[in-house]
């Protein structure tokens, strides 16, 4: 079991990873040209609102990856087609919403992002170009979820990496070679999701050819069934949604106190995404392996596996807790040379210390319930988290703890997930298996 474990989990980590490299390397080609102030901040703007996008629509993997597994589980081969069919056709759906509403789209996002208008300029320019890649980049959700689904994260593991590698050389090329500028970085962007979702129809004619040949369409897109993922996707579509509010809620609440705060909680919250690469490939893991179970309907296999995915959760948790705490300032000065905000950042280390123990069951509880199909309840612990706890917690010691009421609030946030998906594991996931 636990290395089922692992060989899910460190291909999906590595994916998980090369996505802050990608933007690293895209702010890295424009910052190499003339105007790169304006470049830059046009590419971080452009990027924004394309990961705001791409994150509530997130849902398209998790449930193609928690269905896939329990039709795995069941050895469904049929099932297993339908299932890719069907996700594959929401994904081309909700594509064709977002390129016939790109307008409004870009209104409601640059009326919202406010900035220099150059800036905003460009950053249009690069809104226009990279929205036409949304068919590629919902499909690659689809397959990814499906790939994970059917047990295998290495394929995922590829597609990631050279799709990354094809952005990189495009950026490059479109930049450097053509002279492009912003709008250069998104057909780089652009091209490389359609090179990768190639690459994954080539994964699926060589790896899993059987499976196209049960492709039966009128079956797979039946009505009920349609309305039945719909529903499934509605309830992760919120969980993603109150995230992103959160989130959000977090950098304006920054904000709102200081513009130094702002740039210490920025910095900060870098030490908890760069944790969060490690406990999603976690999660991804236990995606996979709960959907699989509960489609054997193999308890103790289910049991053994949400065990030592914790396990190692624990592990890798406390090593971060211990490197946070020991050495935050060389991480710091890799972020930024901000004498001032460095030492303004010692004052609230103690929060970055302790997060990756009070969150790391909320990461991989998320994912045991992804697999199990257990959406209602991911959504309600996200709902309760952010609005009964979060919130709350953080208007009632504002006034007299600043900036720690806010990241006391986040930390509850996550904790108080974990806390209740503990308190319902066995109602809803062991009751699955009947």
């Amino acid at each position: 079991m636990n290395k089922r474990v692992l060989k899910l989990a460190i291909p999906n980590i590595i994916s998980n990873v090369t996505v802050p490299l990608l933007g690293m390397a895209d702010i890295a080609v424009v910052g190499h040209i003339s105007d790169a102030s304006h470049q830059i901040g046009a590419i971080a703007i452009g990027g924004m609102i394309f990961s705001f996008i791409y994150m509530t629509l997130s849902f398209l993997r998790a449930s193609s990856a928690g269905l896939t597994a329990q039709a795995y589980g069941k050895k469904d081969k049929q099932e297993i087609q339908n299932i890719f069919t069907r996700a594959s056709f929401l994904a081309l759906v909700l594509a064709s919403v977002i390129i016939f509403f790109q307008k409004p789209i870009e209104w409601i996002a640059f009326s919202i992002l406010e900035g220099d208008p150059l800036v905003e300029s460009f950053a249009l320019d690069y809104f226009k170009v990279r929205i036409w890649a949304a068919p590629a980049t919902l499909l690659i959700y689809v397959f990814n979820g499906w790939f994970i689904g059917m047990q295998n994260a290495k394929i995922p593991m590829y597609i990631a990496v050279l799709g990354n590698v094809f952005n990189i050389g495009l950026n490059y090329f479109f930049v450097f070679v053509i002279g492009m500028r912003s709008e250069g970085v998104a057909w780089g962007t652009l091209i490389a999701q359609y090179l990768s979702l190639l690459l994954a129809v080539v994964f699926m004619f060589v790896y899993y050819k059987e499976y196209l040949k049960k492709l039966q369409i009128k079956l797979s897109l039946q009505k009920q069934k349609i309305l039945e993922l719909l529903s499934l996707n509605r309830d992760l579509f919120i969980r993603s949604l109150t995230l992103i509010f959160v989130l959000s809620f977090f950098t304006a609440s920054s904000a709102k106190i200081s513009t130094d705060i702002l740039a210490v909680n920025s910095l900060l919250l870098q030490f908890f995404m760069f944790y969060s690469f490690f406990m999603d490939g976690f999660a991804y893991a236990s995606e996979a392996l709960t959907g699989r179970y509960i489609g054997e309907q193999n308890l103790q296999n289910l049991k053994s596996s949400v065990k030592i995915t914790f396990l190692w959760g624990l592990l890798i948790s406390l090593p971060f807790t211990l490197l946070y705490i020991s050495v935050p300032d060389f991480i710091l000065s890799l972020l930024t040379n901000d004498i001032q905000i460095i030492e303004l950042s010692h004052q609230y280390l103690i929060w970055i210390g302790i997060i990756p123990i009070l969150t790391f069951a909320s990461f991989l509880w998320d994912g045991v319930y992804t697999g199990a199909t257990a959406v209602k309840e991911i959504r309600d612990t996200m709902l309760i988290s952010g609005f009964v706890i979060f919130l709350p917690i953080y208007y009632l010691l504002l006034p007299n703890y600043g900036n720690h009421a806010l990241w006391l609030a986040f930390s509850l946030f996550m904790f108080s997930r974990g806390f209740w998906m503990t308190l319902w594991y066995r109602k809803a996931i062991l009751s699955k298996i009947v």
